[in-house]
């Protein structure tokens, strides 16, 4: 196998960033710099293979020097890391815009004055939607921008932060001739590497305990996380991939995600939508077509819920005994 340039993971003790660490090694990068938060538990990134270095960097997405000692000869990065919290915030500003924003640029900074070849950037589907202008008759794409007017009169404040930070990146790319590859995910799905509970994953725990919410302003669709890792690195690794990427198993309503589950695991109180939970939203099994392009296949869905609700279990964010699925 070809040998791997080093490469840094921001937030790399996260949902996503641990797997991606993990399937940076299934690719046969050996040289990992893995950025975290200072104080936060990173022991699940150790890896016990003497042929694999991951170096912990203990990082606030604001102190650029501890960015750039983490970033510090690697060829490619990785930047996963943004605040995002299950409760909302005290202080927009201060606990998700800034550290987002400033983040992204610091992260960027670094990487340009290491001499970083690419970097691939994690936004989402929040960058992308909510979008009231978006014509009703034409499925969300790339193209689309989160409406930030609108996102801050209802305080939906993480959709701000994203679309703010992504608008930074990309201004900083073109100003400094920066190479930068934006994904897209939707909301990520399956076992939980980690020891806490991540955002994506509640909506999943919290639907299957009986949440009402119907994700109006925060849905697409649903993808595994493992292909959201194996897109990170096929775009890290693909020379012609340029501009913003959605990694998503199809674009659909919440209603039909929720009937999904409610079908797979029905000793659970699934709450049944009867109408559009997503009013206008229209319908992609091939949204993620770019990425498909590039050789992406995506795991089917009912796989990435089971493996969520098994993960939910061994970490103890769901009873046992509740569930009896349709597998």
């Amino acid at each position: 196998m070809k040998k791997k340039w080093p490469v840094c993971v921001t937030g790399a003790n996260g949902f996503i960033g641990s797997w991606l660490v993990r399937t940076l090694i299934d690719h046969g990068y050996t040289d990992i710099n893995a950025s975290v938060f200072p104080g936060s538990d990173a022991s699940h990134l150790l890896n016990s293979s003497s042929s694999v270095r991951i170096r912990l960097f203990e990082a606030d997405l604001l102190d650029f020097g501890a960015l750039s000692q983490a970033i510090h000869g690697c060829s490619g990065v990785f930047h996963v890391a943004s605040p995002c919290t299950l409760e909302d915030p005290l202080d927009p500003v201060q606990d998700l815009i800034n550290p987002a924003v400033q983040g992204s640029l610091n992260v960027l900074e670094a990487a340009r004055s290491s001499g970083v070849t690419r970097v691939v950037l994690t936004s989402s589907i929040s960058a992308l939607v909510p979008n009231p202008t978006w014509p009703s008759q034409k499925p969300v794409d790339e193209s689309s921008w989160t409406d930030l007017d609108y996102c801050k009169s209802r305080q939906k404040w993480y959709p701000v932060s994203k679309t703010l930070a992504e608008k930074a990146a990309w201004e900083f790319a073109q100003k400094h001739g920066i190479d930068i590859v934006a994904i897209h995910p939707a909301t990520c799905l399956g076992p939980l590497l980690q020891s806490n509970l991540n955002a994506s994953c509640a909506v999943l725990q919290q639907l299957l305990l009986g949440s009402t919410d119907t994700q109006e302003y925060h849905w697409l669709g649903a993808v595994h996380v493992k292909d959201v890792a194996e897109a990170q690195v096929l775009l890290l690794e693909t020379p012609t991939a340029s501009g913003r990427y959605l990694c998503t198993n199809g674009i659909y309503q919440f209603k039909e995600f929720a009937d999904r589950v409610a079908h797979l695991f029905p000793g659970f109180p699934v709450h049944r939508c009867k109408e559009h939970t997503q009013p206008g939203l229209m319908s992609c099994t091939a949204a993620s077509n770019r990425l498909m392009e590039l050789g992406l296949k995506f795991t089917p869905i009912e796989e990435a819920i089971c493996d969520t609700v098994t993960g939910l279990k061994a970490k103890g964010f769901l009873e046992e005994q509740q569930s009896q699925s349709l597998q």
